[in-house]
């Protein structure tokens, strides 16, 4: 088996350290691609020298602060990428793409990797994986289980490693769905925050490009490096400012639904899994309420069932008239009960979708937070075989209501079950709650790392025997003052990055060192960056010592990081930050600041 390529987080250590470049990345990405055979993972990829060629120019120019710097990734080919055919799943469809889509540019200006473009469910139609003129695909965990569609290729190329992220899309789940049959994170942002121009559209009042990846942080990570209002796109929206900083997971209220709403189709051991996951997120949250679905799911049955099966038709109606041969029947006979609806019926469907979207909002003010199986069971390519279309509509269950009512998702493994299958679970929020959901999200997935609350019920628990702290500056491991850390018992736990709320000055200091100050700036992206940090475990006892020895300005104080968790940090007083310190938030953290210096001088 290939080595995987390794995660955001990963190859940013291994980058900083000097231990590979992207050109040695480029090469371990073209030798998994050769011995993966190929397959129905890809549908077409960047030619190797061009790969070899971008990862050079990496290499000797680029930045290696930029957010993805050398981070090789794909994207599933219903979205443009300039100088590569975009087929949709559907060759005879296929164009010559002239320019990137906004959401790709963004990625490659962060010094991404693109290695090329992958499998779908023809135009983006399914949730199966199973039907691409290209192959079906099947789930990285084997025993003929489908890979999920619509994004089959994106979420299996992740899965298996070959990339570190992959953009899909997500019209009814199909961000969601893959992710949760091939044991990944999938990211659903509210509709609008990565821009859906240069995207062949499913149902375009509805699309979203959607994020996996193989955990929290670097789904988080990417789609900050990818958002932003493409003014060319009517369908374009900002995250508004108060809603970058993510609330903490011990002050949510958690949605959990009404047993009789929930259906597993006689799949014990999704139930068991999904009950597992309630538990553990009991553990996280401020409270616990059950929630009624019905609204939800007559939503969903609009999808299908209604007029918004029309809208596909509005870019593919005339190639459909015209070439039919060159549709799967399956996809074609989708399509064309699009042709049974009106304008009346049009309206009547809006008018319906309103009442359940103000139930849904009445709803909200209640939870902040519903959780919901991503898939109730799941299926063998043969069983999708037997019942192409009725098993999709189960695997949809609750996903596809989700853009109707302009919800946030992200969806994140949730175990096996004892046969073997895996499950996961969704977290939904109303629009622009992703960074509140990514937050609970990694919290569930690294055992509640993220200063949880108190379990529901339950006596406040005892003090931490350790704290999780941030080092910006002369603490990092290799700087002047880590010894102090390791003096006290302080062990090593990884790199991270903040979120993009702090400005980086550097402070003159007798020694002629300088002393780098982290300060916290208003919840403005426009003000902030994103700086790179260390975590260090301390025992609890040492932090008082700690403190007495850190010089003013700096102190301790809460740090938020990039993934939505606060933990304790080194902090600069705000006064400090004027002259004559030098702000060097454009480097991304002291030791990039240093290595550019160095090089000036």
């Amino acid at each position: 088996m290939p080595e995987p390529v390794g995660s955001i987080s990963e190859l940013r250590t291994a980058y900083r350290e000097g231990r590979l470049t992207p050109a040695d990345q480029a090469e371990r990405v073209l030798d998994g691609l050769a011995s993966s055979g190929g397959g129905p993972v890809w549908i077409s990829t960047v030619p190797a020298d061009d790969l070899r060629a971008r990862a050079e120019t990496l290499t000797r120019h680029g930045d290696p602060a930029s957010p993805l710097y050398g981070v090789p990734f794909a994207v599933k080919d219903n979205i443009d990428v300039a100088g590569m055919v975009t087929t949709a799943g559907c060759p005879d469809f296929g164009y010559l793409a002239a320019t990137d889509a906004p959401v790709v540019r963004r990625l490659l200006d962060a010094g991404a990797l693109l290695v090329g473009k992958t499998n779908l469910d023809q135009f983006a139609t399914g949730l199966t994986g199973a039907r691409s003129p290209y192959g079906s695909g099947e789930s990285v965990f084997g025993g003929g289980l489908i890979s999920g569609g619509s994004s089959s290729g994106s979420a299996v190329a992740v899965a298996a490693g070959q990339v570190s992220f992959a953009l899909g899309t997500d019209t009814a789940g199909s961000g969601r769905v893959p992710a949760a049959l091939n044991g990944i994170v999938g990211l659903k942002p509210t509709r609008g925050l990565l821009s859906t121009a240069g995207v062949v559209p499913a149902c375009r009042s509805l699309d979203c490009v959607s994020v996996f990846a193989a955990d929290v942080p670097d789904a988080v990570d990417v789609l900050h490096a990818a958002r932003g209002v493409t003014p060319a796109d009517p369908w374009s929206r900002p995250l508004p400012a108060e809603r970058v900083v993510a609330r903490m997971p011990g002050t949510l209220r958690l949605g959990v639904p009404w047993a009789e709403d929930l259906e597993f189709f006689g799949d014990t051991g999704q139930e068991a899994r999904f009950a597992a996951g309630v538990q553990l997120l009991r553990t996280l949250v401020g409270s616990l309420r059950s929630v009624p679905l019905d609204a939800f799911f007559a939503a969903g049955d609009l999808l299908y069932q209604g007029p918004w099966v029309a809208e596909r038709l509005v870019g593919l109606g005339d190639f459909l008239r015209s070439r039919p041969e060159s549709v799967l029947a399956v996809t074609r006979a989708v399509l064309e009960t699009g042709r049974r609806y009106d304008a009346v019926d049009a309206f009547r469907g809006k008018h319906r979708l309103r009442e359940l979207r103000a139930q849904v909002d009445r709803l909200w003010q209640d939870v902040d937070v519903l959780v919901v199986p991503t898939v109730g069971t799941t299926f063998t390519l043969d069983e999708i075989a037997e019942d192409p279309i009725g098993r999709n509509a189960v695997l949809g269950r609750y996903t596809q209501f989700a853009n109707l009512l302009d919800l946030a998702a992200v969806t994140v493994p949730n175990g096996f079950t004892a046969t073997g299958r895996p499950a996961s679970l969704t977290l939904l929020g109303p629009a622009f709650s992703d960074t509140t959901l990514a937050r609970l999200a990694a919290a569930l997935t690294t055992g509640g790392d993220a200063v949880p609350g108190p379990p529901v019920g339950a006596p406040p628990a005892a003090p931490s025997a350790e704290v999780l702290l941030a080092v910006v500056g002369r603490h990092l491991s290799g700087e002047s003052r880590n010894g102090e850390l390791l003096a006290y018992g302080a062990t090593f736990a990884g790199a991270a990055r903040t979120a993009p709320l702090y400005r980086l000055y550097r402070m003159d200091t007798a020694d002629g060192e300088g002393l780098p100050g982290l300060v916290r700036v208003a919840p403005d992206t426009s003000a902030g960056h994103p700086i790179e940090v260390e975590l260090w475990r301390l025992p609890s006892a040492a932090l008082g010592g700690l403190l007495a020895g850190v010089p003013a300005p700096l102190s301790l104080g809460w740090v938020r990081l990039h993934d939505g968790r606060d933990v304790l940090g080194f902090l600069c007083e705000a006064y400090a930050a004027g002259p004559p310190a030098e702000d060097i938030s454009a480097s991304g953290g002291w030791r990039a600041y240093r290595r550019s210096a160095a090089a000036r001088r």
